[in-house]
């Protein structure tokens, strides 16, 4: 009866104690009380008071550890594993660590693999928590961030996670600060997409994007094809057009344009690709890809009067990116149309601007593969021509470069009198040294160099007088020197 009318005159303390001073120690002491005297209940009710009175604005990890701690001597698991959660995500990370330390060590003795996984995500996502407050245009934490709730949490909570990483626009209106960040945006379209299987939010998600940025700066093509690529898996054909007529509208770029009639193209729109291949051309008129492929598209659909229409246009344009490869392409076309007098004019017209020798040599082999009777003569007359024209050339290299063709051409279709001829023709290598100079002007020393000496030019005859002169010159040395070895060669032979 004494024993009992203590422990009762010790609860009334305890419980004025709480009152009069309501730190979490005298709570923790109060509930600690309850559970050594075996009113289990009564202390979970005490630890829920104090959970009630303290309230979310000042809530203390010591007071969730003891709680947690209780429920544990209790074998009431689950209800551990809610109370440590329930804190966990209401205390700050940095005020929590002792709570996280015993919420490990819980897991690791009463938790299955899940609720140790579980432990690992939270610790992850705290660290990332930390790295993104420590810097909000951190784009790759973001994305290693949101990458781990991706794995683990709801879709409510990823959604959460990426508008506040999309909140985080770039301070600078430069693209190279917009790259990283516009990826965000692009993996929050896809998980809509993808996950959540939700094509209006995917729709919002795009055209917020395609909103915000600065079009009149930069703008990322990518964004606008991936938005048209969407609105035609959802079979939205004319919101596919509107974005990617937008975008052109906008900021027009080849990508965007290639996209563009790439789209049009598989669905067969013919008449729409001619329009945008127009409106491209007249956007960069110095693209010879885009001239090669409207002109292939119309050799594709027949109509190769259109497509030569679209040759002369091009080869007119004042300044191209890849004449050669433009020229090319329009001679090719003749040709698959076995148009070779047009080819002709073709190879005329280029000689006309260059006398490049990988010109010359390509009008040949066309004329040696034109397959008619004169083949042979035409080709050899353009050879004779061309050697004719790059007398003056001052490439020797490009020179000898077409007398190598020649000769090969010789050797294969050619009579033993024009195999001579053009052997003939053939220069002399000669090693020769030349002064260098230096940035300042001063010498720079010697340096050796080889030069090409060809038969026809009349400037270079002394040169060659000279060179057969020192030839002849050596040969005699040589006669001599053998004829001196000769008779002691035989006064040897008679000794013996």
């Amino acid at each position: 009866m004494e024993f009992e009318m203590e422990n009762c005159c010790h609860f009334l303390n305890i419980s004025v104690l709480v009152i009069v001073h309501p730190d979490v120690k005298n709570w923790i002491k109060y509930a600690r009380f309850e559970e050594k005297h075996s009113y289990f209940a009564h202390g979970r009710k005490v630890y829920e008071r104090a959970v009630e009175f303290f309230g979310e604005e000042h809530m203390n990890e010591h007071l969730f550890v003891a709680f947690a701690k209780f429920e544990e001597n209790q074998k009431e698991f689950e209800r551990v594993r809610v109370i440590y959660k329930y804190a966990l995500d209401r205390i700050p990370k940095q005020e929590a660590q002792e709570l996280f330390k015993n919420y490990t060590v819980f897991e690791k003795k009463y938790g299955d693999r899940r609720g140790i996984e579980d432990i690992i995500v939270s610790k992850r996502r705290f660290q990332y928590e930390e790295e993104v407050k420590a810097n909000p245009h951190n784009y790759d934490a973001w994305f290693d961030y949101l990458r781990l709730v991706e794995s683990d949490a709801d879709p409510d909570t990823v959604r959460e996670v990426y508008e506040r990483a999309i909140a985080n626009v770039p301070p600078i209106q430069e693209k190279r600060h917009w790259k990283r960040y516009i990826y965000l945006w692009i993996n929050y379209a896809l998980y809509e997409e993808l996950e959540a299987k939700d094509p209006e939010r995917t729709r919002q998600v795009y055209q917020a994007c395609v909103e915000l940025i600065p079009h009149k700066k930069f703008t990322f093509a990518k964004m606008w094809l991936l938005y048209a690529q969407f609105e035609i898996r959802q079979k939205n054909l004319p919101f596919a057009r509107r974005a990617l007529g937008t975008s052109i509208g906008k900021c027009p770029k080849n990508k965007l344009f290639k996209g563009y009639i790439e789209l049009e193209l598989q669905l067969r729109e013919f008449d729409r690709c001619r329009k945008l291949y127009e409106k491209f051309l007249e956007f960069t008129p110095e693209n010879c890809t885009s001239w090669i492929k409207f002109a292939e598209l119309e050799t594709i659909l027949g109509d190769t009067d259109r497509a030569r229409a679209i040759y002369e246009l091009a080869i007119g344009q004042p300044r191209l990116d890849m004449p050669e490869v433009l020229w090319k392409s329009y001679i090719d076309f003749e040709i698959e149309q076995e148009e070779y007098e047009k080819t002709r004019n073709l190879y005329r017209r280029l000689l006309q601007r260059t006398q490049h020798v990988k010109v010359w040599i390509s009008f040949a082999q066309f004329e040696l593969s034109a397959g008619k009777e004169e083949s042979l003569i035409r080709c050899r007359q353009v050879y004779e021509e061309a050697n004719k024209t790059m007398r003056n050339c001052e490439e020797k290299e490009e020179r000898l470069m077409l007398l190598e063709s020649w000769r090969n051409f010789e050797e294969e279709f050619g009579t033993d009198c024009n195999r001579e001829r053009v052997d003939k023709l053939m220069p002399d290598k000669v090693k020769k040294r030349r002064k260098l100079k230096a940035e300042d002007g001063s010498d720079a020393g010697w340096e050796e160099y080889y030069d090409y000496i060809f038969p026809e030019d009349a400037a270079n005859q002394p040169n060659l007088k000279l060179l057969a002169m020192a030839k002849l010159w050596k040969k005699q040395q040589q006669e001599n020197e053998a004829e001196e070895m000769a008779p002691d060669n035989d006064i040897d032979e008679s000794e013996s």
